[in-house]
């Protein structure tokens, strides 16, 4: 029996295992899918585990995304110029990677809406474990600038030597912008708020949280009742999850409207 994990700090609101299991089932397959909640000093040993073969592989969450690479023997691209890992799995040499589905789970949900980010100017607040991979994912789809707000200045400065063409501005300064992406954890809670006052942006801009669970955040509300387009991280968390599931089964699992409801 195969034993995977998602692990994080928080953990409750995962999804993960709800999903990973349904297409388990769904295949047939002889395996498990638990979460579990960590700290700094888990990783070490999490990751003997999966060298050991006690664990078959590891979804990564926040806040461990960066702190889990010195663990692992290498990394692929995708998670080398993020510096962002969130798939573990095990070559047949035995080696640990580190993988980054985050980046092509935002980059086919934003394909999924059918918005076209081609020289759209994208607002991205937030500089912790996912931020990079949505940055990375924007880039590719071809947007005309990223500007990155953190409350920490430092933080921000850290992932502009990763994407040296973004720009920084102070948190609470909201520049023009066509698409907002909230890359922070802040509505997780459902009383949390960013307290970024969006009431002088106009309509028609585009409001995305990478949070799936509350379905809708704060943010959300707020980009809705200025007359926003809308979305939460439901499917890039569906995207990027079956991403990790055909790296470790070598299954393609099915993605329809019931694996949606699945998650509502």
């Amino acid at each position: 029996m195969n034993k995977y994990l998602v692990i994080g700090n928080p953990i409750e609101h995962s999804l993960s295992p709800l999903l990973h299991n349904y297409w388990i089932k769904k295949n047939n397959l002889k395996a498990t899918y638990d979460k579990k909640e960590a700290n700094s000093d888990d990783l070490k040993n999490l990751i003997e585990k999966v060298r050991e073969k006690n664990i078959s592989g590891i979804n990564v969450t926040v806040p461990f995304k960066k702190e889990i690479i010195p663990h692992l023997d290498r990394l692929t691209l995708d998670a080398e110029v993020t510096q962002s890992v969130n798939t573990i799995f095990s070559t047949n040499e035995g080696k640990i990677v580190g993988h980054n589905t985050d980046i092509g789970g935002f980059e086919n949900a934003i394909k999924d809406t059918k918005y076209s980010l081609k020289k759209k100017r994208a607002l991205v607040l937030g500089s912790g474990g996912v931020a990079p991979s949505i940055i990375f994912a924007l880039y590719k789809m071809k947007v005309s600038s990223v500007i990155l707000t953190n409350r920490t200045k430092s933080k921000a400065k850290h992932i502009q030597k990763l994407f040296n063409k973004i720009n920084i501005v102070d948190w609470g300064e909201l520049p023009e912008f066509d698409m907002i992406v909230n890359a922070t954890s802040v509505g997780l809670k459902k009383d949390e708020n960013l307290d970024l006052d969006f009431s002088k942006i106009g309509k028609n801009k585009f409001f995305y949280d990478v949070i799936y669970n509350p379905k809708e955040t704060n943010f959300l509300k707020k980009g809705k009742d200025l007359g926003n387009k809308t979305e939460n991280g439901k499917k890039m968390f569906i995207f990027q999850a079956a991403e990790a599931f055909k790296i470790w089964h070598d299954i393609q699992p099915e993605i329809n409207e019931e694996v949606s409801t699945l998650l509502d």
